[in-house]
């Protein structure tokens, strides 16, 4: 697919001086919102996204960012509650919508950017419609767009409309944001003490390793399509600009080596 050219400068010491990326897509898990407590939303958590995502658009990046709901309900909690799946992801569906608009909340809060929830299931009160070519446009007027309600069906992770709309975006890069997780490891780091985190790694040596970094459906259709992607941990202050920046923190992934 195409890619727009690696912009800026480097400077003696090889570091990028403006952005590599002009526009991307971060991929934030409803978790990321709720801190420690790992439900609702901490107010703390939530500031601290909006900070990290305004660092990013700061830097003249085009920025739209795919919001998970597992801080609400996940799909693989329907048989505890007694209803089908279906059910339980559509409850899910309406988890990111929530989150959208708290984060939008925080933003505007922050910034005089406009910031538009869109949404892949129709809310029209308080939200806009996902169309890829609106979406677009807000991305290249500067505007902050937020992305709920996956892809408005059921039986799908947050982690494959995350890859889709990066895809359709034409952005240069899928920032995920995990929760806990600073990378992907050749094991469990909570349970092997002595596990290796992968600074880089290509699709197919992520295969082989057996690793698991996302739904498989979405990992499949990153590769596919040669998307780059970085992993890293959400909590991280400064993480998400200085990947932009140029540094590789947390692992990147990408077709290449």
């Amino acid at each position: 697919m195409a890619r727009w050219p690696i912009l800026g400068r480097r400077d003696r010491k090889g570091c990028l001086t403006v952005p590599r990326y002009r526009r991307v897509v971060v991929k934030l898990s409803g978790e990321a919102l709720a801190g420690s407590s790992g439900s609702g939303v901490d107010p703390a958590s939530l500031a601290q996204v909006a900070d990290e995502v305004l660092a990013v658009h700061d830097l003249g990046i085009q920025v739209a960012v795919v919001v998970g709901g597992g801080n609400y309900f996940r799909g693989r909690m329907a048989d505890g509650w007694g209803i089908s799946r279906a059910e339980a992801d559509n409850i899910g569906m309406l988890g990111t919508v929530m989150n959208a608009l708290m984060l939008r909340g925080a933003l505007t809060a922050r910034t005089v950017t406009d910031v538009r929830v869109m949404t892949a299931m129709p809310i029209q009160s308080v939200a806009e419609p996902f169309i890829r070519l609106r979406a677009v446009r807000h991305l290249e007027r500067g505007l902050i767009v937020l992305l709920a309600g996956g892809i408005g069906q059921p039986y799908v992770t947050t982690d494959y409309p995350a890859v889709q709309r990066t895809l359709e975006l034409d952005a240069d890069a899928l920032l995920m944001a995990k929760h806990g997780v600073d990378g992907v490891y050749d094991s469990d780091p909570n349970l092997n003490p002595a596990a290796v985190r992968y600074e880089r790694l290509t699709y197919e040596e992520a295969l082989a390793a057996g690793v698991r970094v996302m739904d498989t459906s979405a990992f499949v259709l990153a590769n596919e399509q040669g998307l780059t992607m970085h992993v890293f941990d959400v909590a991280a202050v400064g993480a998400m600009r200085q990947i932009c920046l140029g540094a590789d923190l947390g692992t990147r992934i990408s077709t290449k080596a």
